[in-house]
């Protein structure tokens, strides 16, 4: 149980870091995702089927998600188009790219197709019987998840990735500085919308098919999760920011297989699970909304005082 928990929540981890550039970094409500996720399942699946080497499908998987992201960006930008609605008519366009891609099929099986994770597994059984494979699976997604925060981590400790942060706070800002707004932003939509379909491909291989429906609802449940990583830790490091990301999606993969396996007993099916996940949602909205409120009556409650000390 514990083991398939951590599981989906590394893989689909990746998926909420996306959206924590893009939703908390850049401010920019990309619903791309919902069609970037699907996206990186079925780039895996038609090169897996053409025989190209599972880790260079995983790399074109996330190159036609940062594609996908340059697009919302074009539509936004160029167009002149929100980019709620941007993201939305992305996502719509992607559904029957997607199908496209894999040939016109709504679902392809791995079953006879080698991947990485059945690679691995097969390794595990051979080599060292008494291991689960699903352990070393564990192991194989820690480290791959390690290197994509340490590279995020580092990325926003240089001059772009800390002007990325600037332009989500206060465009006018960047603007003054010389820089243009629309690059910046379009390469953070990029980066989330990679990694949202290396999260695809990953959960693809992980459950053993590609299907072009697997992104619905993929931009609700990572913003679940992206606020239960803020509830859980606190703090404004960018180390510990994807850090709770990470914790996040692990804790909500965690509620949703509670969900699915003690949920009988009172009366709920696997059907209930949105439910359960925009009720989370409503609750930490509600619960921010408390804190913040609270914040600012007491502050506000704290007398000014001026340079000499005294009340204003």
């Amino acid at each position: 149980m514990i083991e398939n928990i951590l599981i989906e929540g590394l893989i689909y981890g990746m998926m909420v870091l996306g959206l924590f550039v893009t939703f908390r970094v850049l401010n920019f409500c990309d619903m791309t995702v919902d069609g970037s996720f699907p996206l990186g399942g079925c780039v895996l699946a038609a090169c897996l089927t053409h025989g190209m080497a599972p880790s260079l499908a995983v790399g074109c998987a996330f190159l036609a998600g940062m594609i996908a992201g340059l697009c919302t960006t074009l539509i936004y930008t160029k167009l002149r188009i929100p980019d709620l609605l941007a993201g939305i008519l992305m996502m719509t366009m992607l559904y029957s790219i997607n199908l496209r891609i894999m040939g016109n099929h709504a679902n392809v099986s791995f079953l006879k197709i080698p991947t990485t994770f059945s690679r691995l597994t097969a390794w595990v059984k051979a080599t060292m019987p008494g291991f689960s494979p699903d352990w070393a699976l564990v192991i194989f997604l820690v480290i791959i998840m390690i290197v994509v925060k340490l590279l995020l981590d580092l990325f926003f400790h240089t001059d772009l990735g800390l002007t990325m942060g600037a332009l989500g706070s206060n465009e006018q800002m960047v603007i003054s500085q010389s820089v243009n707004p629309s690059i910046v932003r379009g390469i953070g939509i990029c980066i989330g919308d990679g990694l949202a379909a290396l999260s695809g491909a990953l959960a693809a291989m992980y459950s053993g098919f590609a299907d072009v429906g697997s992104g619905t609802g993929v931009v609700v449940s990572g913003l679940a999760s992206l606020m239960l990583g803020e509830f859980v830790l606190k703090s404004n490091k960018i180390g510990m920011q994807t850090l709770r990301v990470i914790i996040g999606s692990i804790i909500y993969r965690g509620l949703m297989y509670l969900g699915r396996r003690y949920g009988y007993a009172i009366g709920m099916t696997s059907n209930d699970l949105k439910l359960i996940t925009g009720i989370l949602i409503i609750i930490c909205l509600i619960v921010s909304q408390k804190n913040v409120g609270g914040y600012l009556k007491d502050h506000l409650k704290r007398p000014a005082k001026s340079e000499g000390g005294k009340s204003c």
